[in-house]
């Protein structure tokens, strides 16, 4: 399982999206909150995935295919400022668009940066996979930026905020520095394919 994955397109209008019907995994969150990290360390790779410390690098929709069986669609990050209101307004579209025209999303992947609580954009974008039906799980990340002690508490303060968590089963704690939760998003993942 995440044994080969290979990147397909990026796709910056709908219509372009690709036509091969296969199953597909959504990764979703804020920017700068770690997807393309994550993307990294899943599968052992420095720069599969472009990282940066500024946010809102990735602007479009990103096609990774993984062992020939599925897509892992890594979606534009939300939320960066210090871009103009068309361009933020153009992200939104696309983001919804694809909620709201995709038929092969299995399971979405909802990162959350771990030192921070959920804001406001975190609840529409729960908001969203909720309306579209769609299973998904969260995944906290930079979790080795806190202690024991913090990070106990984000995982009871998140199941407050998003009631129905289950820790191991759709929400997991993450460290793509450390490796940290990388075991079970990988049996997650398998347990889909």
């Amino acid at each position: 399982m995440l044994e080969n994955i290979e990147f397909i397109k990026s796709v910056y209008l709908i219509k372009d999206l690709p036509k091969a019907s296969k199953p597909e995994v959504i990764l979703c969150g804020r920017s700068n909150v770690g997807k393309s990290s994550l993307i990294n360390s899943l599968f052992n790779r420095k720069n599969l995935a472009k990282t940066s410390s500024t946010p809102g690098k990735t602007r479009s929709i990103n096609y990774y295919e993984v062992d020939r069986k599925f897509f892992l669609v890594d979606l534009p990050g939300f939320g960066y400022a210090k871009i103009s209101k068309k361009e933020r307004l153009h992200w939104a579209l696309l983001i919804e668009s694809y909620l709201a025209e995709s038929r092969n999303v299995s399971l979405a992947f909802h990162l959350i940066d771990s030192r921070h609580k959920p804001t406001e954009l975190d609840l529409k974008l729960h908001e969203l996979l909720e309306y579209y039906r769609m299973s998904y799980s969260i995944i906290l990340t930079k979790i080795d930026k806190l202690n024991q002690s913090q990070l106990a508490k984000v995982k009871r303060d998140i199941t407050e905020i998003f009631p129905g968590l289950d820790i191991g089963y759709n929400l997991f704690a993450y460290s793509s520095v450390k490796g940290t939760g990388k075991k079970l998003i990988i049996q997650k993942l398998a347990s889909i394919y």
